[in-house]
């Protein structure tokens, strides 16, 4: 399996590479040469797999340069019941008729980004070990990849985390959960800014690449295609348990910022996934959702991004889009590259709505979208702990606002949950009144020491911080 840029870098290159290089020369993202292509009896092969099993023949797929029994291992060491609290890892219940959640938030930090992150950790220390090599990861986060990332790399071997974070912009229980470790190759920097000024940051540096080479710069980001990756595995997951049988569509709602949790269920669905529809849903920051409904993509500025109660979604450059973008143009690079480096470099949006190619968003490739509010999750958060005495965290919220609106009769429809309700507090007591049970683990997190620097939104300051903490 070969990788390339979606900007048309000539050169080909094998997971291992991709694996701790995150974004392409020419700053594209790796993608597969193509999608492997899953039938109906490999479907029905899979179906009854435990999760780590399943995990290991997707991954296989992709992955050909790391022998099958070392990926197998790391797969069965990844997905455990000790780690992720049961034997399904992400097990699904049905809240109303035809509609499913997915629980993809009980891993260590509660979240869903503890499902690619972990995995992602023990890829890196397995290939790092087999290069005798280091890794800076460099990352940034709006809330939940940042205690993701630094939970699955505290203590391994040769790596190092530089994770940027935007100052007071996460909540206060995500803000705990990363700055209260006191690992030494674990480092938090509270950015002066907004998430897009982080990612911009992990761009440039990326980008520079005299500076990512001599330092080893490698990001887990899903702009790293592994995290990425990892995630395809629990649509297929969702499918087999929303199903009995492989003939029966399923559409899937995904709460989404930077795009990277749908564009796994894009890559699912381009795999032979019978999946009928992927529903993007956003919050008041609705730049995917005004695309999916118009063709025009307009990132904003960092002023003009909203701090909302649904905060890992307060994102106006979708890093992923890219990657999906890409397909939708039919893998023509020059006119990626024309969109996003000319037209969105330097007018800040550019413009599909006339162009045949943005009738497929919908129609070939599946995708819808909707918006929701504070407003709207609060009333989302109260009605379903009303009828169904489930509690649900604001990002699952906006999700089941936008799939109750996207529901096809017969066709059923799987919220992926984005974070246990403990991480946004402050808004399930404005709904309910009191707030949600912690886990004991965490009892009086806010309150520990907190290991975190302040520097501005430049990338040469967070450069120099890195050389100043790897010499």
């Amino acid at each position: 399996m070969n990788y390339l840029s979606t900007r048309g870098h000539p050169d080909r290159k094998r997971f291992c590479e991709i694996l701790l290089e995150g974004l392409a020369p020419d700053g594209g993202l790796y993608l597969p040469e193509t999608y492997p292509q899953v039938d109906t009896a490999t479907l029905a092969k899979w179906r009854a797999l435990p999760y780590a099993e399943l995990a290991f023949e997707i991954l296989s797929l992709y992955i050909d340069d790391i022998p099958q029994a070392d990926l197998k291992a790391i797969c069965a060491k990844t997905y455990t019941a000790e780690v992720f609290g049961t034997d399904e890892i992400v097990p699904l219940r049905e809240l109303e008729d035809g509609v499913y959640l997915e629980a993809l938030s009980n891993g260590p930090t509660l979240a869903f980004k503890d499902m690619a992150m972990q995995l992602l950790g023990n890829l890196f220390e397995y290939e790092l070990a087999r290069r005798g090599s280091e890794l800076n990861i460099l990352g940034a986060t709006s809330g939940d990849t940042g205690s993701a990332a630094e939970y699955a790399m505290r203590g391994k071997k040769g790596v190092r985390v530089f994770m940027t974070s935007p100052d007071g912009r996460m909540s206060p229980f995500q803000q705990a959960q990363m700055f209260s470790l006191q690992d030494a190759n674990i480092h938090n920097i509270a950015i002066t800014g907004v998430f897009d000024d982080c990612q911009d940051i992990v761009k440039a540096v990326s980008n520079d690449l005299g500076f990512k080479r001599k330092y080893r710069i490698g990001t887990v980001n899903s702009i790293n295609w592994a995290r990425l990756l990892a995630q395809v595995v629990y649509y297929f997951a969702g499918y087999f348990q929303a199903t009995a049988s492989n003939d029966k569509p399923v559409s899937f709602t995904v709460p989404s910022g930077n795009f990277g949790n749908v564009c796994a269920g894009h890559v699912a669905r381009m795999m032979g996934l019978p999946i009928q529809t992927l529903v993007v849903a956003t919050n008041e920051n609705d730049v995917l959702d005004e695309f999916f409904r118009t063709g025009v993509y307009r990132v904003r500025a960092a002023v003009d991004t909203h701090e909302t109660s649904s905060p890992s979604m307060d994102i106006s450059k979708a890093s992923n889009f890219e990657r999906f973008v890409f397909d939708l143009v039919g893998r023509d690079s020059a006119r990626l590259r024309q969109l996003f480096v000319d037209d969105l470099g330097l007018q800040g949006s550019f413009d599909l709505s006339a162009d045949p190619a943005f009738k497929q968003a919908a129609g070939r490739f599946g995708f819808r979208s909707g918006r929701s509010t504070h407003a709207d999750r609060l009333a989302t958060i109260r009605d379903t702990e009303k009828r169904f005495a489930t509690l649900i965290d604001p990002h699952t919220a906006d999700g089941l606002k936008a799939a109750r609106e996207q529901i096809s009769p017969g066709v059923p429809m799987v919220v992926l949950e984005t974070a246990l309700p403990i991480k946004f507090a402050a808004t399930l007591v404005e709904a309910l009144g009191e707030e949600p049970a912690r886990p004991k683990k965490f009892e009086g997190i806010e309150a520990l020491p907190k290991r975190v620097v302040k520097l501005p939104a430049d990338a040469e300051a967070v450069k120099a911080y890195i050389a100043e903490n790897c010499d």
